[in-house]
């Protein structure tokens, strides 16, 4: 039961967002870690909820694109993953509260961000791919708020912004058979896998050209410039080139999750970068 509902939490998203607490409150030079703590296990609790939430509105869907997730193979009840979702949010608009006000609005707004994603925004045109992107670049303006300074940690949730719109983007292809069969009108749904990949190429380009201008304005190490230029643009190009209207749902999976691994080598760089500048 235990290792199901680790699989309905989805635990690596939600390190990475606990992970993007520490560094943005690294780089914005935090004086206390105590609230650093906290907003990362807010972040964590907000994003083990809302997956639980997507898993129990997506049930359906999952049975064709995803059988074997907890919920559609019948390891974990619907209600059973209703409860975990909502327990897990109420207790971090609490864990948001310890911090400051802005915390607490930002933790409920992620929330409901997140909520209305699973349940009305996800069949949309890039709408749903725009909150989930919102929320993720508020995960490192969270980390600024804890620290109790948000400006170096802006540019920072502006890349994560476009970085994550290509990845949602690329996700909806590889979802495509059965968001259609489901009426789910993402963009490959609605406009087709060809212009999918062309606003998954152009995020991802928007998003580079976004990772290199922050080694300029925010005068890191070279090492950071380094990490970019040799780990994620060949990873950026290599995701664009095999993200072919024709590939397989499969391979489009693979290079979703390759992706969302992929974002662990920039954080790598923005630490290196922050941590040797000057």
């Amino acid at each position: 039961m235990f290792k199901d509902y680790y699989r309905l939490s989805r635990p690596i998203n939600a390190l990475a967002g606990c992970i993007a607490v520490f560094l943005s409150a690294y780089v914005a030079g935090t004086s206390t870690w105590l609230p650093v703590v906290m907003a990362a296990i807010t972040v964590l609790l907000i994003t083990v909820s809302t997956n639980a939430w997507n898993d129990y509105i997506d049930i359906e869907i999952d049975r064709i694109n995803k059988p074997d997730r907890p919920l559609p193979a019948g390891r974990i009840s619907p209600r059973g993953a209703l409860i975990f979702s909502v327990t897990g949010s109420i207790i971090s608009l609490f864990t948001a509260a310890s911090i400051n006000q802005t915390a607490f609005f930002i933790a409920l707004g992620s929330n409901i961000l997140l909520y209305l994603y699973s349940w009305v925004l996800k069949c949309t045109v890039l709408l749903g791919n725009a909150a989930v992107a919102a929320v993720v670049g508020l995960c490192f303006i969270f980390g600024g708020v804890a620290a109790g300074n948000i400006k170096p940690t802006l540019l920072l949730a502006v890349t994560v912004f476009f970085a994550i719109m290509g990845r949602e983007i690329l996700k909806t292809m590889a979802d495509y058979k059965g968001d259609l069969q489901q009426n789910c009108r993402t963009i490959a749904v609605a406009w087709g896998k060809k212009t999918a990949r062309l606003f998954l190429i152009s995020f991802l380009v928007i998003s580079a050209i976004f990772m290199i201008a922050t080694y300029f304005i925010e005068q890191f190490s070279p090492v950071y410039l380094l990490i970019i230029i040799f780990g994620m643009c060949p990873l950026f190009t290599y995701i664009a080139i095999n993200a072919q209207s024709s590939a397989t749902s499969s391979l489009l999976e693979r290079n979703s999750t390759l992706m969302k691994y992929g974002f662990f080598i920039w954080f790598l760089a923005v630490a290196l970068g922050a941590g040797l500048a000057g």
